[in-house]
């Protein structure tokens, strides 16, 4: 388990400083025991591979100085994935829901709700 809560909190602090250095703002962060989801909201110069690149760049850099046991847990010593997956706040999804859900992260049972709620959004016509 990477994402104790010491390193949840570490990671939400970094994340503070990105969004005082950077126009963006970090809405929402869940975390679970192997991922995390972020909410964030920018400006439009920025695209979102370039805001997954800072996020990522950054945090992983700042957890290993705060927290060097976990780059022992991790296999091959890297803290993100090479991918990730982004979605827009929409037509057919709002930011409160979207916020809920990633409000609810390691959170099985309310995750596991809010998941299915998601889900049945998307499958409205």
């Amino acid at each position: 388990m990477v994402f104790t809560e010491d390193v949840g909190n570490h990671l939400k602090a970094v994340c503070l400083e990105i969004s005082k250095s950077y126009e963006v703002q970090i809405v929402e962060i869940g975390t679970d025991r192997d991922h995390v989801h972020f909410l964030i909201q920018s400006v439009p110069m920025y695209s979102a591979t370039q805001i997954a690149r800072i996020v990522k760049s950054i945090t992983a850099r700042e957890i290993f100085k705060l927290a060097p046991s976990v780059k022992k847990q991790l296999w091959g010593g890297e803290f993100w994935s090479k991918g990730y997956s982004v979605n827009t706040v929409g037509q057919k999804g709002n930011e409160e829901t979207i916020a809920n859900y990633v409000r609810k992260q390691g959170r099985e049972e309310e995750y596991k709700q809010i998941h299915r709620e998601q889900l049945e959004l998307f499958d409205t016509p």
